[in-house]
């Protein structure tokens, strides 16, 4: 009898101790999970994907005077483009409104990410960082008075003729040679009512324009029966140009070629292209 009780306290003995080692494991995979779960939490808080927006926003330099591309309400193609391709990518876009000019010096700088509306060329290519899809092609041409003498192409221009351009404008890799052997005399000037009126009080013999710009500010100056076109000086892939300076230029560009696809295979990107398309602002 003696040797029964001794073996049913020692059972209830061993019973309490397995009771109490297991609320101590349960204790300590308990805050041993919490633990971990923490960590995930705060790892979670410094990956980039889960930072403030401050980090996932695009900052962007747009020239104020190339409508319908652009313009100085911060409207055009170019401003839907842009927005379009990038509205399924986490970045918040800040455009500022600025002379072509400043906007390429910013983007070299590093000020911006990016600028609007470069044209792909030799003297551009060393300066920015471009993606392998063009925004659109646009076509430039010399422009006179109706009533004057014209000539059939560029490179027959008059000897020392008098052409006006738009400070920092790129107008293809043959013009710098056309400067040269024309012995042409360049007036540059900074918006495109200012070629118009030098054309049309005899100060300039030709004005160099890309086409859909010198429509629209001809239409709306009301001057577009007294200049025409003449012959076309050359048409250039025009893109978005990402600075340098910025460490995420080819992400970025990158990511804007996979945009301009995604617009051209789902049927958007001709209604962006439209110029009849209502406007936006970024």
């Amino acid at each position: 009898m003696g040797e029964r009780v001794t073996a049913l306290a020692t059972k209830g003995l061993s019973t309490k101790k397995l009771s109490f080692l297991w609320v101590i494991a349960l204790m300590y995979f308990s805050f041993n999970s919490h633990f971990t779960l923490a960590q995930q939490v705060e790892q979670l808080k410094s990956t980039p994907s889960s930072q403030s927006t401050t980090a996932s926003t695009i900052t962007l330099a747009a020239e104020d005077s190339w409508p319908p591309f652009a313009d100085q309400f911060g409207h055009g193609i170019s401003h839907r483009l842009i927005k379009a391709a990038f509205e399924q990518l986490p970045y918040e876009i800040n455009s500022l409104i600025v002379p072509y000019s400043r906007g390429l010096m910013m983007a070299e700088k590093g000020s911006v990410d990016g600028v609007f509306n470069v044209s792909k060329e030799e003297s551009t290519e060393q300066r920015f960082v471009f993606g392998n899809t063009p925004l659109f092609v646009a076509t430039a041409s010399f422009y006179q008075k109706k009533q004057t003498k014209t000539v059939n192409n560029k490179w027959a221009l008059p000897i020392g003729s008098t052409v006006g351009i738009i400070k920092s404008y790129e107008y293809g890799n043959e013009f710098n040679e056309l400067v040269k052997q024309r012995k042409l005399n360049i007036v540059t000037v900074t918006t495109q009512q200012q070629l118009v009126n030098l054309l049309l009080i005899g100060r300039i013999d030709a004005a160099l324009m890309y086409d859909l710009v010198a429509q629209e500010v001809l239409a709306k100056m009301g001057v577009d029966g007294e200049v025409q076109s003449v012959f076309i000086n050359h048409s250039s892939n025009i893109y978005l140009a990402f600075s340098k300076q910025s460490p995420r230029a080819k992400q970025l560009a990158q990511e804007l070629d996979l945009g301009l696809l995604r617009l051209k295979t789902n049927g958007k990107y001709q209604q962006l292209l439209s110029t009849q398309t209502q406007e936006t602002r970024l």
